[in-house]
């Protein structure tokens, strides 16, 4: 579960600079407000004509949040750039003092906002994974934040990172661990042999970073298990717009750009009730991939009986 009290000075900080023109909200209240919200929307739906879209409501809300926190960010950041411009020439006039105490203002208010938004914005998603069981994430740019156990990082960033050897948010930071699974391998025996097999690489690295496409089925189990576990986590999503039917196997390339430490596949379901099932192509596309390359790659598979 995600506990949202980790960063509780940094905003309450924020909120101490602000000038007398008022204080945030407390950080328990803009988490309640996240919460109330989700937990109004789901009540509302529940059993009418509605609740067939209810993914596409749930997702709406939390991303309106998400959206927001970016726009009020980019704000803030261009009153740092003023800032930074108001200190280059600073003449010493009172005017020039003026300016600068008002954009320095504006990006300390704007940072404020932006990590109220992550909060409600991550107290919604927590009550929409608790009651539906799904987990959402951006689908553009990075879902940060120092409110979030699992930060979230688009793959191209994060590999022109690793390139580049630059710090910063589209690090991660250490080892990186690429799974792969079938969208049909979701049920209760399923999360157990994946969290196992996460446990065990969580063991092996423990600053890990997870790397998946953030398909249905068995990569949410592993989203949710990093969400849990505190582990960063690299988004590669297929592009469907731009490489149709190859997107899956592009974003295979763009996991084993990332150079994993090893590729975990589970390629169908270890569910019994399940044996008849076709092998998942894009799983065993990873694998494939990994052994060309080089790379460490482990099968997922039942416990022996």
């Amino acid at each position: 579960m995600t506990h949202f009290n980790t960063a509780s000075s940094a905003l309450a900080n924020l909120s101490a600079s602000l000038d007398e023109s008022g204080s945030l909200p407390t950080e328990d209240a803009l988490v309640q407000l996240g919460r109330a919200l989700m937990t109004e929307l789901i009540d509302v739906i529940s059993d009418t004509a509605l609740e067939d879209f209810q993914t596409i409501l749930g997702e709406a809300l939390i991303g309106a949040f998400h959206s927001a926190a970016g726009r009020i960010e980019r704000d803030a950041d261009r009153a740092r750039d003023v800032m930074r411009s108001l200190d280059r020439d600073f003449d010493g006039s009172e005017a020039a003092d003026v300016e600068l105490q008002e954009a320095t203002a504006k990006a300390r208010a704007g940072d404020a906002a932006t990590q109220a938004c992550e909060l409600i914005r991550d107290a919604a998603s927590e009550t929409w994974t608790v009651a539906t069981g799904e987990v959402w994430t951006a689908w553009r740019g990075s879902r940060r934040g120092t409110h979030l156990t699992a930060a979230q990082l688009e793959a191209k960033q994060a590999i022109k990172a690793i390139r580049q050897r630059k710090s910063g948010e589209a690090d991660p930071g250490g080892p990186v661990i690429a799974f792969r699974g079938a969208p049909t391998a979701d049920s209760a025996e399923d999360a157990g042999r994946i969290f196992d097999a996460l446990n065990w690489a969580k063991q092996e690295w423990p600053d890990m970073a997870l790397a998946t496409t953030g398909a249905k089925g068995s990569e949410k189990l592993a989203i949710k298990w990093a969400q849990q576990k505190g582990v960063k986590l690299i988004l590669a999503r297929a592009d469907f717009d731009t490489h149709g039917k190859a997107a899956p196997f592009r974003a295979n390339d763009e996991l084993i750009a990332l150079e994993p430490e090893v590729c975990l596949t589970l390629v169908h379901s270890v569910s019994g009730m399940r044996e008849e099932q076709r092998p998942f192509g894009p799983a065993l596309n990873l694998g494939q991939k990994a052994m060309e390359s080089g790379l460490r790659h482990l099968s997922i598979k039942a416990r022996a009986a």
